[in-house]
């Protein structure tokens, strides 16, 4: 069975065609991706502007054409956080079929966690004990922990790297002040649920999902992508102290020519560490394992667990 998933992401707009079977490796026989921010495309209320959805149909449109080429039997299309937390999200889905007819499902914040857990959980087995996984994407961030493929707490905050770029960071490199408003922020948003999860106990494996963690792993001197997944990578406290000091003097051209990170995301990375740094404080975690695999590698196992005959649902 080859089986094309579409992430529609706050960032990016990626699709990865896959020879799916039981008990297989949720590798990529093909992967394509168009960087669109569509985080960044919110208007004051909500609502994602008009050029963004035109840029959405035509992405999606070529996303179709590829993987109709790629000869997908099945196609698993889903949106996170910037269309899930824009105001005009059901419009949004309706121009999309109506323009593609793809029909893009939403994943909520929580499937979004439980989803990634599940590809964390597959890739460190069962000998890791309890997991908590962090995943900073480019509009929200989930948290979740469990000791079995399901998590016993997920949760998603809009504290993503590209939302927050957005929002809170006007100038290039970012204000003194205005990094330390944002750091005040996250913490706040972060003070409840880091409650809760502390009183889970302390986890066997601190895990970071997502680029933006590998990214901050690279540039914390962790090997590169070219040594291949099964290199062990870690993100220290520390070192992502040091970084950040290092980084936010930094325009977002200087830090593009830092290796391990791109053109596409260096304008936002500074406000990715800084959710890094404090989700890692927060939870008394002074180390992650960064894992290659995250939601769409989970959406795939969780297809292929249930079978290929059971409709498009993800």
């Amino acid at each position: 069975m080859r089986l094309g998933v579409l992430d529609v992401g706050s960032n990016t707009v990626h699709l990865v065609a896959v020879d799916a079977h039981a008990g297989g490796r949720p590798t990529p026989m093909s992967d394509w991706k168009q960087p669109l921010r569509l985080v960044e495309m919110l208007d004051k209320h909500g609502n994602i502007e008009d050029k963004g959805v035109a840029k959405l149909i035509d992405t999606v449109h070529e996303a179709k054409d590829l993987a109709e080429k790629l000869k997908c039997e099945q196609l698993l299309a889903f949106a996170t956080s910037a269309v899930r937390s824009a105001t005009n999200a059901a419009d949004v889905l309706k121009r999309v079929e109506k323009g593609t007819g793809v029909e893009l499902r939403i994943l909520s914040g929580e499937e979004e966690a439980r989803l990634t857990f599940l590809a964390a959980r597959r890739w460190h087995g069962w000998s890791a004990g309890r997991i908590t996984n962090l995943d900073i994407g480019g509009g929200s961030l989930e948290i979740s922990s469990g000791m079995e493929e399901t998590p016993d707490l997920a949760v998603s905050l809009e504290l993503g790297a590209g939302r927050l770029t957005h929002q809170w960071f006007d100038t290039d490199p970012p204000e003194r002040k205005k990094i330390n408003m944002l750091r005040d922020y996250i913490d706040a948003e972060l003070a409840g649920p880091a409650e809760q999860f502390r009183a889970l106990g302390e986890p066997g494996l601190a895990v970071g999902t997502s680029k933006t963690f590998r990214s901050l792993a690279r540039l914390t001197g962790a090997a590169p992508s070219s040594a291949g997944p099964f290199v062990r990578r870690t993100l220290t406290a520390p070192g992502l102290r040091q970084l950040i000091a290092f980084i936010s003097r930094m325009t977002a051209a200087d830090r593009a020519e830092l290796e391990g990170i791109n053109a596409d995301r260096s304008h936002q990375i500074v406000a990715g560490a800084l959710v890094a740094e404090a989700a890692m404080r927060a939870l008394n975690l002074d180390k992650l394992d960064i894992c290659p695999w995250a939601l769409r590698e989970g959406v795939i196992l969780r297809r292929m667990d249930q079978g290929h005959d059971q409709g498009d649902d993800v």
